[in-house]
């Protein structure tokens, strides 16, 4: 008898333990996956200016994407400080957020976040992109915005511009020969 119970409290034991747990995330490979995911371009101040300030790395654009009929969004600040990034955000929390749109206060992300292309990304990628952020140096920042449609932004905004309204807008002086 006496056996049995310890080949049941083994298989017990065994059973719990390769039940999955929730990946913790690989840093460095969240590090590879934000370098090319976009996350530099839309959270990096200067980057849309061809000078990204590294002082400042993903601590929330200068310049904002305008939503018609929305408003005018940029690029939060992703590093970990408390008060102007994302310091108070769990590793789920930034998950989710990739994931789905959704803030831990409920409120969903503008909708030119890309979350339905990263809402495939796996559990191991999405919690490496995740560690990656807890580990960046904080930046006391707070990026502009967001505005309403019918508010005045206070920084750059890149809009999409239709071809017809481009080809009338006033050429830039040509450089003198």
């Amino acid at each position: 008898m006496r056996n049995a119970s310890v080949l049941i409290c083994a298989l017990v034991l065994a059973a719990t333990s390769t039940q999955a747990a929730p990946p913790t995330g690989d840093a460095a490979r969240g590090k590879y996956l934000v370098s090319f995911a976009g996350c530099v371009d839309c959270h990096t101040p200067g980057y849309f200016f061809g000078k990204p300030d590294m002082k400042r790395f993903l601590g929330g654009s200068d310049v904002g994407f305008p939503m018609p009929g929305l408003g005018i969004f940029y690029g939060p600040n992703l590093t970990p400080d408390k008060k102007t990034g994302r310091g108070t955000w769990s590793k789920d929390d930034i998950v989710k957020a990739i994931r789905t749109g959704e803030r831990p206060d409920g409120r969903m992300l503008a909708p030119v976040m890309p979350t339905a292309g990263f809402s495939h990304l796996t559990d191991e990628d999405a919690y490496a992109i995740a560690a990656y952020l807890k580990t960046l140096p904080p930046v006391s920042r707070k990026a502009p915005g967001p505005f309403g449609p019918d508010e005045k932004p206070t920084s750059f905004v890149m809009p999409v511009i239709p071809p017809d309204v481009y080809i009338k807008l006033p050429k830039p002086p040509q450089p003198k020969h």
